[in-house]
């Protein structure tokens, strides 16, 4: 089993790296690159979350063998093999103390987790400071040339290179002016990574602070189901009037573009220029633009004032921010309406007797063999009102044990004798039994606990709302290529960190114990003295502060106080939001309902005069036969017959529309006064469709 396990985590994570990347992302309309930069950051993140449990237990047993060679160099104990179970013969029994070093299933040979290490940290640091913040950076310039673009994205991310340059030649200083160090290649290495450590270091105790308790809360308050709605009702008014400005300010952009395209002719320098500009544009709009567009006529410098290329530059990047914008807000308002029409569900099927799930709305997909044959409309209803709201109590206090065992651990985790750290004492008592299994899945489930506590917070506060990752792949390309970029600046510290709080971080514990592979490429820390032993130290800390402050929900208060409206239960703002996610979800209903009406009538009406159009169609070919026959015989009469056809065909056609137009409702309090295409006005678009991509077939010769 000597590197088996390391080769079946490799192929494993990688699988489940791809998985999660179809499932967020889109593999035919993204581009290759932005899928690719994603992937391998998600890969190299997700492999030192699942290879750092088995470079532990490899560690651990290194250091019983380090042991069993000290008890061999006593007389009073014997020394026993790796594979012994019995002491030494030499030695009488009754004075010998048997120390046997069992291996585990997962060791990792001599070498191999080194190179590993170093292959996969380099690697993923130079995806998260270089190519990942540049390949975003240059997507959304508004740049025509490479050069240009170029130009923009490094412009773009000097910040970001400039506070790592900052601490980076802080240290550098540092270690110069020192008289006891020289410097070296492995110092200057030393310098690099604790300069990226100290600042993933800063920000991950920040989003640490606020997970630890927002996370347990969460579930807390998902097992209630009135809270939660009324959540959901204030979720849908803001982002609704977050999708209302989004869509007037694509609306401002897009007319900036329609003068642009109207002004800058075919044979303009700066035509293709504007063409680009008319490519990030959304489909009906370039539509609309492609039909008012006159090629025949050229361009004349001295009547029009045309605008430069930098002004065109500047356009295209609004264009891409409002169209990203735009898609965006669209896309969770999407997600948040299906939670909502979920959460009225559950509630109206609570007081159901006869136990049975009923929605309110037909799912989009065909039911499968799992919702078919396991997950029924009685498994979906005991679970969803009765058991998930336990499920979810157990969880969030089985989650704020963990939480508070991670808060008492960070700031006692310098403390070797006595150990105060919780992880510390587990993954000691394992050590002891040489439970290896348990260690590595206490050391995965702790450190997933971490990185879901982080990298969820980016997520959930509102500041970070301008990234999102939404499943069905209806993430956009800027927040999968910003995930990947965060996930590899967060994990390797987030990694250190936990292994200073099982000791095994020998910089930290002062301890002369074997250190980790993982530990071995971050250098010695005593390069930098006041970096392990101050900030490293004492820094996590202030995560107490942090767990108190969103505990009593301080940050939300002073949002509110400053102008940002946030859910502060008994407000009286906040109610009248909640009213008014109460009147929207009213209003998608009602059109969701009036759609799915449409529907089923028009298929009621196929499904009833189909048959009689097949008839139809048969005897008209039938007709048709008989008219090549004695085509010149009956021309005059055909053609009267067929005149007489036609028009009682048209009337029945449109007595079939009638039908449907008078059986349809109509609801002034939508957003729309219909939805149905068969009800618009001839002289309108309908349903957001342009008039030259309406399909109606009726009242066509109206105006002859």
């Amino acid at each position: 089993m000597s590197g088996a396990a390391l080769g079946i985590e490799i192929v494993v994570v990688f699988f489940l790296a791809l998985f999660l990347l179809h499932r967020y992302g889109d593999f035919k309309k993204q581009q290759r690159m932005v899928l690719f930069g994603t992937l391998l950051a998600w890969y190299l993140c997700f492999l030192i979350v699942f290879i750092l449990p088995l470079d532990v237990s490899t560690t651990i047993y290194k250091q019983c063998l380090i042991d069993q060679n000290a008890h061999a160099q006593t007389p009073s104990v014997s020394p026993v093999l790796s594979n012994q179970t019995t002491p030494n013969t030499s030695v009488s029994p009754s004075k010998s103390t048997e120390h046997v070093c069992y291996k585990p299933w997962s060791y990792i040979p001599d070498g191999i987790m080194p190179v590993f290490w170093r292959v996969v940290y380099w690697t993923s640091q130079c995806l998260t400071w270089l190519l990942l913040p540049f390949m975003q950076s240059y997507a959304r310039s508004g740049g025509f040339s490479i050069t240009g673009k170029i130009k923009t994205a490094l412009i773009e991310n000097a910040i970001y290179y400039g506070t790592y340059l900052f601490i980076f030649g802080s240290l550098l200083i540092y270690v110069a002016v020192h008289p006891q160090w020289h410097l070296s290649w492995y110092e200057l290495q030393t310098i690099g990574i604790t300069a990226a450590n100290t600042w993933g270091l800063f920000l991950l105790v920040l989003l640490l602070g606020y997970g630890l308790v927002e996370i347990p809360r969460s579930y807390w308050e998902s097992s209630r189901q009135g809270h939660l709605l009324i959540k959901t009702y204030f979720k849908a008014a803001k982002l609704m009037t977050e999708k209302a400005d989004s869509e007037e300010n694509l609306e401002d952009v897009m007319e900036e573009v329609r003068k642009i395209n109207e002004s800058i002719k075919y044979n303009h320098p700066l035509r293709k220029n504007v063409d680009t500009i008319l490519r990030k544009c959304p489909v009906e709009y370039q539509e609309k633009m492609g039909r008012n567009m006159d090629d025949y006529e050229d361009f004349d410098d001295k009547q029009n004032a045309y605008p430069s290329e930098r002004s065109l530059s500047k356009l295209h990047k609004q264009v891409i921010y409002a169209v990203q914008r735009h898609n965006r807000t669209r896309v969770q308002w999407q997600i948040l309406l299906e939670q909502a029409l979920h959460l009225e569900d559950v509630a109206k099927n609570e007081t159901s007797t006869s136990r049975q799930f009923v929605h309110s709305f037909a799912p989009p997909e065909p039911v499968g063999w799992f919702r078919r044959y396991i997950y029924t409309p009685t498994v979906e209803w005991y679970w969803e009102c009765l058991l998930k709201q336990w499920f979810y109590r157990i969880l969030a206090v089985v989650l704020s044990i963990f939480s508070v065992a991670v808060v008492w651990s960070e700031c006692t985790f310098f403390s070797t004798r006595p150990v105060l750290s919780l992880f510390a004492v587990f993954i000691q008592l394992a050590e002891r039994d040489y439970n290896y299994l348990y260690i590595e899945m206490a050391c995965f489930i702790t450190i997933f606990f971490l990185c879901t506590c982080v990298y969820s917070t980016v997520f959930r506060i509102r500041v970070f709302n301008y990234y999102y990752l939404a499943s069905h792949h209806q993430t956009d390309a800027y927040s999968l290529q910003f995930s990947g970029m965060l996930f590899c600046r967060l994990t390797p510290p987030l990694c250190l960190n936990f292994l200073g709080l099982i000791h095994m971080d020998s910089a930290i514990s002062h301890q002369a114990k074997e250190q980790t592979a993982y530990t071995s490429i971050m250098g010695s820390m005593r390069v930098l003295s006041f970096i392990a032993n101050g900030f490293y130290i004492y820094y996590p800390m202030l995560i107490v502060i942090l767990c108190i402050a969103t505990f009593f929900s301080l940050g939300t208060r002073c949002l509110n106080l400053l102008g940002f409206q946030q859910f502060m239960g008994e407000n009286e703002l906040t109610s009248d939001l909640i009213d008014e996610g109460k009147e929207l979800l009213r209003r998608e209903r009602r059109k969701r309902q009036r759609i799915e009406d449409g529907e089923n009538r028009r298929r009621e009406w196929r499904e009833r005069y189909v048959p009689r159009d097949d008839i139809a169609a048969r005897n008209r070919t039938s007709m048709s036969e008989m008219k090549e026959t004695n085509y010149g015989e009956t021309l005059n009469s055909n053609t009267n017959r067929q005149a007489k056809y036609t028009r009682s065909s048209n009337q029945s056609g449109r007595d079939s529309i009638e039908l449907l137009q008078d059986a349809e409702p109509l609801d002034f309090n939508a957003e729309t006064l219909t939805d149905d295409p068969l009800q618009s006005d001839p002289g309108r678009h309908a349903g957001g469709r342009y008039l030259s991509m309406s399909s109606s077939r009726s009242r066509i010769f109206d105006d002859v």
